[in-house]
């Protein structure tokens, strides 16, 4: 596949933070999807028909009939077959939902979630996408106070869907916890170039680095500075894979200026040198 300078990013229309439309094999966002890409904002297809094959980050997932999935804004994926397959799309800005419903997307948002509903879930969810996709016959404009309670119930179902389906709930931890949690990582998304240690993080949120751990541990059975070294290595791999950018220029934009100590701490991790993944990845033909 051609490989890019840098991963292109989709960006939703300036004059909306909402889209939500019917899409196929044909249609030209899908057609656009075929190419590695990524978000900067949340997407959300509901498989109807056929059967969608798409590539999050380095593994390829085989969708049928029934599947909804949500994916978080800066992964990347990219359709590999589209072929007899429709259903529902809505992309949306985290503003765009309220702060509750936003809470628990982003709490449950570890990379991606993948459903299998049953035929009256289907049912409830394209109800609700049906309803927002004919807003715009009944309104003259977008209406917020409308579009916002449909979103944020469309949202907060399929969560509740994840966590029945989930092996680990997030019920037995108490709600400071999933705060000081969910803070943390939409912390690292945000800083990980700049902010690699701990303590900086824990400064942040005005607790110890102890408590920190803690907290990290429980809820993603990582350490701290582990939660900040997956986000490091997961960009790494993406980078190293998706574009022709050279290890010492992704060493840079990761915030690595010493780019040997970027090479000694992603072999450490991975278990290969940052020129071996690259050379892996691109002689695998399953991720071509």
């Amino acid at each position: 596949m051609p490989k890019r300078d840098s991963i292109l990013v989709n960006s939703m229309d300036s004059s909306s933070s909402m889209a939500v439309g019917i899409w196929d094999g044909s249609t030209p966002g899908i057609l656009k999807a075929l190419n590695p890409h990524r978000h900067d904002h949340y997407t959300c297809m509901l498989v109807e028909v056929g059967q969608l094959e798409v590539l999050f980050d380095f593994e390829k997932l085989i969708m049928p009939a029934g599947t909804l999935f949500v994916c978080p804004p800066h992964q990347v994926h990219q359709i590999t077959t589209a072929v007899g397959a429709s259903g529902y799309y809505i992309s949306f800005e985290g503003h765009h939902m309220t702060r509750s419903a936003k809470d628990m997307l982003d709490a449950s948002l570890n990379e991606t979630i993948i459903l299998s509903i049953s035929a009256p879930e289907q049912q409830w969810f394209t109800s609700i996408l049906s309803s927002l996709l004919n807003l715009d016959s009944i309104n003259n404009t977008a209406n917020k106070e409308v579009e916002q309670p449909l979103l944020s119930a469309f949202i907060a179902q399929a969560v509740f869907c994840h966590q029945r389906r989930s092996a680990a709930g997030s019920s037995s931890h108490s709600p400071r916890v999933m705060r000081i949690a969910n803070e943390f990582r939409k912390l690292v998304k945000r800083d990980y170039r700049s902010l690699k240690r701990p303590s900086e993080y824990a400064e942040k949120l005005s607790i110890s680095v102890a408590h920190l751990n803690d907290v990290v541990k429980k809820t993603t059975g990582l350490s701290a500075s582990g939660l900040i070294q997956k986000e490091i290595l997961s960009e790494a791999q993406r980078l190293l894979y998706y574009s022709r950018l050279s290890i010492k220029e992704i060493a840079v934009l990761l915030g690595y200026n010493d780019t040997k100590y970027f090479i000694r701490l992603f072999t450490k991790k991975t278990g290969r040198s940052p020129g071996d993944y690259r050379k892996t990845l691109r002689s695998n033909p399953d991720l071509d």
